[in-house]
């Protein structure tokens, strides 16, 4: 543990950019294992994704939640346009979708809604702020300078504002909402100067779009 905090302290990319690397190990490995495993590394990437943002939180001081009212409208946009797009274009892939718990675990009902809650969970809570250091708060003002600190989250730079935005967006699998997603939030954070307004507005996105799929029984997106 001490030689962690070490590791974090004296590397400011490497706070920001190991949460998402050991995230991103583990969703790679969801669904290799049999399709019971989607939902186990699910559950493990959570865990670890939860410990892994409580000891970088002394070393990335921008990763602090903050609520406005443009973070809501935003959250509630991007979810539209998310749902809204989704029959209009064709995906590129589908790693790491753990699908519809009930048809893995059709005998035991009580175990599927406990995956679709540490999904919710997941996807609420650690997802927003591991992605938003990643890219908004490293990525963007990595492209800019090696030296990334000398930037500020809230200054507009062009090439990293598009480039970064198109990365994110590459990243998922429905790939045309994730860009104007990745402009949007970053959006936000450029407008209110600080990057928690755009983690509460990836949380909401989340939230609302992971009632969609228990609601709507939409999996795919999962």
């Amino acid at each position: 543990m001490a030689a962690l905090k070490k590791f974090f302290s004296g590397s400011p990319a490497a706070a920001r950019v190991t949460p998402f690397a050991v995230f991103l190990g583990l969703t790679v490995c969801q669904g290799q294992f049999g399709a019971a495993s989607a939902f186990w590394f699910y559950l493990a990437k959570t865990v670890a994704g939860a410990w892994l943002l409580i000891e970088v939180r002394p070393y990335v001081t921008e990763m602090r939640w903050k609520a406005s009212v443009e973070a809501v409208a935003v959250g509630i946009a991007v979810f539209a346009a998310w749902v809204g797009l989704d029959p209009l274009y064709q995906k590129i892939f589908h790693t790491g979708a753990t699908g519809n718990p009930f048809d893995i675990f059709d005998r035991n009902a009580v175990l599927a809604w406990f995956f679709i809650a540490v999904h919710l969970i997941g996807m609420t809570v650690i997802v927003p702020p591991i992605e938003e250091i990643f890219y908004r708060s490293f990525i963007y003002r990595y492209i800019a300078t090696k030296d990334f600190l000398s930037i500020s989250p809230g200054q507009f730079l062009p090439v990293p504002f598009f480039a970064t935005a198109i990365i994110f967006g590459l990243s998922h699998n429905e790939w045309l909402p994730g860009i104007l997603c990745g402009m949007a939030y970053q959006w936000l954070v450029i407008r209110k100067k600080r990057l928690g307004d755009a983690m509460t507005a990836h949380a909401i996105t989340n939230l609302l779009l992971g009632i969609w799929i228990v609601w709507r029984h939409q999996w795919h997106f999962w």
